[in-house]
């Protein structure tokens, strides 16, 4: 009678163990929904958050307006401020040919202007003086994110003057200025307002509106690392020199020594050949 006995208990524990497994897949399948339940709460905060920030970042673009302009009128009084501060500035000045720096001589302002809807775009303008190479005053490009969050952007048509279109330039002219700086030259940085082929991923745009532009002042004073280097030659040559001069010194030194001994020994040679005749006397 023990064996059929044995048999009964088995096909429990199977029972049990079946059952056990439907609770747990019951409760996981509970935990999944409550999970997904409290994933939302978590989203629509972040919604919340996303919105209470933009209000944030809209009040104080406001605020910043009447510095950024009282920044503008200072350093129109500064020579050359802009296009120091892009040759100095390591991303953009890989993007300057020779002719590019010559004409951003004449770049007095520069301005961002992000949208009243800041995840909706921003735009660049840049003012230049009368120039011998484009007849603009002002040349901006925008970018744009539409309501499905594609981005685009636009910008102004360069009206260049006879013969003097930098996007056009000869390879020897591109060639001449990578010689000088020692690696490969882009066709001209002002190809830049013509290229929306990429407006989601615009690395000079991004640059200028997040790096540069909430502190130009920062590249505009980066230092002149070629004078550095001639300081620091001349510091050299001064310590030669000076090495030289002790060194001159020190020989004048050991020759005076040598005199010194000499006439000693003439002395002490005279005085003896005084004696004999003394003697002789």
């Amino acid at each position: 009678m023990s064996a059929p006995a044995a048999k009964v208990s088995k096909k429990e524990l199977n029972s049990n163990h079946d059952g056990a497994d439907e609770t747990s897949e019951k409760e996981q399948q509970e935990a999944i929904e409550h999970i997904d339940e409290v994933q939302n709460e978590i989203d629509r905060l972040n919604e919340q958050a996303s919105e209470e920030i933009l209000k944030v970042e809209q009040k104080y673009n406001k605020l910043r307006q009447p510095f950024f302009q009282k920044r503008s009128e200072l350093i129109a009084k500064i020579p050359n401020f802009w296009v120091t501060t892009f040759v100095n500035h390591p991303q953009v000045s890989a993007l300057l040919g020779e002719e590019d720096e010559e004409a951003l001589h004449y770049l007095t302002r520069v301005e961002v202007t992000e949208f009243e809807d800041i995840k909706s775009g921003y735009r660049i303008d840049f003012y230049f003086d009368e120039n011998p190479y484009f007849e603009n005053k002002v040349l901006s490009k925008e970018f744009h994110l539409n309501e499905s969050g594609d981005p685009s952007s636009k910008s102004t048509e360069i009206k260049w003057k006879s013969g003097k279109d930098l996007t056009k330039r000869s390879s020897q002219t591109q060639n001449k200025a990578s010689r000088k700086r020692q690696h490969e030259e882009p066709e001209s940085f002002f190809t830049w307002f013509t290229d929306h082929s990429d407006a989601g991923a615009d690395e000079l745009g991004e640059v200028i509106k997040d790096d540069i532009w909430p502190n130009p002042l920062q590249y505009y004073l980066v230092p002149d690392m070629d004078d550095e280097e001639g300081e620091g030659e001349e510091d050299d040559d001064d310590d030669e020199e000076e090495e030289g001069l002790e060194d001159i010194d020190e020989e004048g030194d050991e020759d005076e020594g040598e005199e010194d001994e000499d006439d000693d020994e003439g002395e002490e040679g005279e005085v003896s050949n005084l004696t004999p005749s003394i003697s002789g006397v």
